[in-house]
């Protein structure tokens, strides 16, 4: 009897710890007492490395009050957005404002949000904004997506995308990140605007979800809810809480994003199509307060994450290296925390995670992380403008 114990013990992790290779995903995980996660893989703690401070941060726009949003045109020039519903322009020297933009919906977490340029942007002059929206039935805003013609410093021939459903006032919750994957296809996110027993689980209704259309907005026909009726066609997740990071991986092409939980719970997880990601009935996370509110952490026909953290980092801006030129952190993730005030950057190999480092600590709320076109980091804090991470 002493030895069958430990052997049905032993039997029943194995059984709950499954790793699925093919997805890049550790099924089960747990908190150290210091936050780090081990992963039932490996049984490893993840090292977190405080600031080695080896690097060089460059100035590039300073006092700005919060550079949501970042991209660059192809002969350098930075388009950024202020959350308060301004977009501007930097060729170096200076920044001009662009004209043209909608009504945005100032309220909370909303407003002029994310920025992108669309992929073939020298034939068609076109980017795209994602931004708060009081338009349609109802009080309140919700995530719209629009892209127009920047022509002089003017955006021309506005044309709305998409348009979340239905306004409320609430003000949390509007994610709106954007990437494109190598097929032209335009991603973007859309939190459950603190509708969490309402909007993430059913298919019919906007919100925590990640959503894919072609540049014109038409809803592709292989979409994986298009023949689900009442459903959103353009959404290609649900179960999502909040993603405000979402990029594409330089190596594979794949689309990754992270989302923020509640007092813990914060993920990383790979889009694919049709996939539930558990919101709010999974979670490693707990009520603000104390206690908690979802099933379990583990569910079947739910994904888990490829990476989670416990407390909570409030992540925002996800970036993916691919330039030599750092050394050791080439092909690291970076991820802002708004909660610690620092950069997190993730050595990852081809299964999990394998260690933390500090980048930037103390120095604000990280809003944003872009790679630029020369390869290097770019980061923005809120109150304090953007900067140039060189190593």
């Amino acid at each position: 009897m002493k030895l069958l114990f430990p052997l049905l013990l032993f039997v029943t992790l194995i059984l709950s710890c499954k790793n699925d290779s093919k997805s890049n995903k550790a099924v089960v995980a747990v908190q150290s007492n210091n936050g780090a996660i081990i992963t039932s893989n490996s049984n490893q703690q993840i090292p977190l490395i405080e600031d080695q401070k080896k690097y060089t941060v460059t100035p590039v726009i300073e006092n700005l009050n919060n550079a949501w949003g970042m991209t660059w045109l192809p002969n350098g020039d930075l388009i950024y957005t202020e959350k308060e519903g301004k977009l501007y322009r930097y060729d170096g020297t200076n920044s001009r404002e662009i004209t043209g933009l909608p009504e945005v919906y100032l309220r909370g977490q909303g407003g002029l949000l994310d920025v992108i340029t669309h992929p073939e942007f020298n034939k068609n002059k076109r980017i795209y904004i994602s931004y708060a929206s009081a338009e349609g039935e109802g009080p309140g805003g919700n995530t719209a997506i629009a892209t127009a013609v920047l022509k002089n410093d003017q955006l021309k021939d506005l044309k709305v995308l998409y348009k979340a459903t239905p306004n409320t006032r609430k003000g949390q919750h509007f994610g709106s990140r954007f990437a494109w994957d190598s097929d032209g296809y335009l991603y973007f996110s859309i939190g459950e605007r603190g509708e969490r027993d309402m909007n993430p689980q059913d298919l019919r209704r906007d919100g925590g979800k990640i959503y894919r259309l072609h540049d014109d907005g038409s809803v592709p026909a292989d979409n994986p809810f298009i023949d689900i009726a009442g459903a959103k066609t353009a959404a290609f997740t649900y179960g999502n809480r909040n993603p405000q990071g979402m990029t594409v991986h330089p190596k594979t092409g794949k689309i990754v994003s992270h989302e923020h939980g509640p007092q813990g719970g914060d993920e990383i997880n790979f889009v694919k199509p049709g996939r539930n990601y558990g919101w709010p009935v999974i979670s490693y996370g707990e009520n603000y307060g104390g206690g908690k509110f979802a099933e379990s952490t583990a569910k079947q026909g739910m994904e888990q994450p490829f990476y989670y953290w416990v407390p909570s980092i409030a992540p925002s801006g996800f970036a993916i290296l691919d330039n030599a030129s750092y050394g050791d952190w080439n092909g690291n993730y970076l991820v802002g925390s708004l909660k610690f005030q620092y950069l997190e950057m993730l050595y990852v190999n081809d299964n999990a995670v394998t260690k933390r480092e500090k980048l930037v600590d103390g120095i604000g709320r990280l809003r944003n992380v872009k790679i630029g076109p020369d390869g290097f980091i770019y980061i923005s804090v809120e109150g304090k403008g953007i900067f140039k991470i060189t190593k």
